[in-house]
């Protein structure tokens, strides 16, 4: 029997999770370097399937299969394709820069007026919590892209939601303008929205998981796929739709796509930078990757019938999130609806339906959680020096923290996909790919590219340049810390944005999967015939 290389994965941060909880209250440093520990040896795992990964292989490899529920047919089945092996890899990747930017996030907070009064000197944060729920979310999103039956899927899909409540309504921005009351508040508010939107989609979703084992007799999505392909899987068109449509809301809510969107704003808003990076960068993946995987997989027919409707809303998404990053005033949220915008992009390279849009796509995702990584955890370190989320309260802190707002500036440049970084080659890959299949669509979608540029060069110019305002004049640089998670990320950024070809050759092959399960080839150019 061969080593479970897939469940040691996932079960190494989930371990753990148990061991920094487990490490006594007074020992915070010590639970922080425990968590760190276990973040890199899932890095060094997931660098091992990586490396054990055949791109020309079987399009789902290192398989496990055990039994679970056995009178339901639920089973513990696993196994990866190229797109589950990127998103893996960057979801181990990732952690530990959240881990290093969060390091004294949950550290005891200062006295507030009442605690004073009350003869408290500060008050209590559960540091061992904090990073054991970064630790369980990484567990489950991983092992989200490894599952191959439907129902384990779900399972994991609604369980992530628990730790993000808790990482979101526990540790808020320090940086609030209001008051503690207010503060707590605004983060209840948005940890509540987080869960309800998503309940929401994934209660949608389990009716259609049931549907889909009644119509089915599996929850194997490699059986299903196999028993389509054979025509042996009697599903009615009608009853195809309306599956779909109960996966495509969980997945949309998720992602999130216009317009199941509003809940994302108030989560990144209310989070600390490190929370927001989890939430944009890893957790909201799932929901996309679950688009290529689940609904094009499962439901071929029904996603060319939706395609219509759903490249409307990536539009929207793609305008509509820029539109609002144009006039935000907060630099958070600023970052969340660009993240919106960013969204629409993947799921319009996804229901283009073209070779070139799906593998832009899937490129999409793990270069906007590399570009947003970067520009959101260096805009999370600015903001603990100043104690502001608000635009308007920096000025001229490139003159006092050159390095700081080089690496902002790196990082906001990779937002608006310059190219040279890696954005550039998967949203170019994605409007190509749009353009092949629906020329109109791919000429709107580029209005995001200009309106891209529009908000992430005011953000510099606003924050950076300019007159030193007196509240930044003693701002310190970039530390040791914060330079070891801001270098490596840009050193990322610049690497794939000139040599993409390791992350693309593992993709692609699982691309042409997802593009024969839809019956689909690329538009062939026309050329005009010389005269």
């Amino acid at each position: 029997m061969s080593f479970p290389l897939l469940t040691a994965t996932a079960a190494l941060p989930a371990i753990g999770a148990i061991v920094t909880a487990a490490v006594p209250a007074g020992r915070r440093t010590a639970a922080k370097w425990t968590a760190l520990l276990f973040s890199l040896g899932t890095l060094v795992l997931a660098g091992l399937v990586f490396a054990r990964f055949e791109p020309g292989g079987d399009r789902y490899q290192l398989t496990e299969s055990h039994s679970w529920i056995k009178d339901f047919g639920v089973r513990y089945d696993l196994g990866v394709d190229g797109i589950g092996v990127a998103l893996l890899g960057l979801t181990a990747l990732l952690i530990p820069f959240v881990m290093l930017a969060g390091w004294h996030d949950a550290d005891p907070l200062a006295a507030s007026d009442s605690d004073s009064a009350a003869g408290r000197t500060n008050r209590w944060r559960p540091t061992q919590g904090f990073f054991a729920l970064i630790l369980m979310v990484e567990a489950m999103v991983i092992l989200s892209f490894e599952a191959t039956d439907v129902f384990l899927f779900y399972i994991l899909f609604e369980a992530m939601l628990i730790p993000m409540y808790f990482l979101i309504g526990g540790f808020g921005d320090r940086a609030h303008a209001g008051s503690d009351e207010n503060a707590a508040a605004q983060r209840s508010y948005a940890a509540v929205k987080f869960l309800l939107y998503n309940l929401a989609g994934g209660l949608i979703m389990l009716a259609a998981v049931i549907g889909l084992y009644v119509v089915a007799g599996s929850f194997s999505l490699p059986e299903i796929a196999e028993a389509r392909a054979n025509g042996s899987l009697g599903m009615a068109g009608s009853t195809e739709k309306w599956l779909f449509l109960g996966f495509f809301f969980a997945f949309a809510v998720k992602a999130p796509l216009w317009p199941l969107h509003t809940w994302l704003p108030n989560a990144m808003g209310e989070s600390t930078a490190p929370v927001a990076v989890l939430i944009t960068a890893i957790v909201d993946k799932v929901g996309t990757f679950a688009m290529l995987r689940y609904c094009l997989g499962l439901f071929p027919d029904a996603s060319k019938w939706a395609t219509p409707v759903i490249l409307v809303l990536a539009l929207v998404s793609i305008i509509y999130g820029a539109l609002l990053a144009v006039g935000q005033r907060d630099i958070k949220r600023l970052i969340a609806y660009a993240s919106i915008s960013h969204f629409g992009f993947i799921v319009l390279g996804i229901f283009a339906m073209t070779s070139q849009g799906q593998s832009g796509a899937t490129l999409y995702m793990v270069n906007h959680g590399i570009s947003t990584a970067a520009l959101m955890l260096v805009a999370g370190f600015l903001i603990t020096r100043r104690g502001s989320r608000l635009i308007a309260d920096y000025g001229g802190v490139q003159k006092v923290a050159p390095v700081l707002a080089g690496t902002f500036l790196i990082g906001g440049l990779a937002t608006l996909s310059l190219p040279g970084l890696a954005p550039f080659v998967s949203e170019f890959l994605v409007l190509v790919g749009a353009f092949s299949a629906y020329p109109a669509v791919g000429v709107v979608a580029t209005v995001g590219i200009v309106l891209a540029a529009l908000y992430v060069l005011v953000l510099y110019q606003r924050t950076m340049t300019g007159p030193v305002r007196e509240s930044v004049r003693a701002m310190p640089d970039l530390r040791v810390r914060e330079l070891a998670v801001a270098l490596p990320l840009i050193a990322l950024l610049i690497f794939l944005g000139v040599f993409p070809k390791p992350v693309a050759d593992v993709v692609n092959p699982a691309v042409q999967h997802t593009m024969q399960d839809v019956q689909k080839k690329d538009p062939q150019p026309e050329v005009e015939a010389a005269k």
